[in-house]
């Protein structure tokens, strides 16, 4: 039998997140709300989230969606910084997010 083990990506300042391949966002006009759907799977973020999701596009790097984010929140940047990464962190642990 042949061992695996996964190597956890650790969220950083550079890192530029992408959702992966089988994931994808999309508006339920029935819920009137965005999903994020995954084979066997569905979640449904809120407004925040979804935020934060839609700027996963492999462009922007966290550091500068900290910036957006205080931006559009009113926010102040090192105060968003842990609930963004952690947040971050935990997509990136259920293989939804690439970091």
């Amino acid at each position: 039998m042949i061992e695996t083990t996964r190597v956890r990506t650790i969220v950083s300042m550079q890192s530029k997140p992408v959702l992966k391949r089988h994931v994808r966002l999309q508006y339920d006009k029935v819920r009137e709300a965005w999903a994020l759907l995954s084979p066997e799977r569905v979640f449904w973020p809120n407004e925040v989230s979804l935020d934060i999701l839609r700027l996963c596009d492999g462009r922007h790097s966290v550091a500068q969606m900290i910036a957006l984010l205080g931006d559009l929140y009113g926010a102040d940047e090192a105060e968003i910084t842990p609930d963004v990464t952690g947040f971050l962190q935990e997509w990136s642990d259920k293989f939804l997010v690439t970091l």
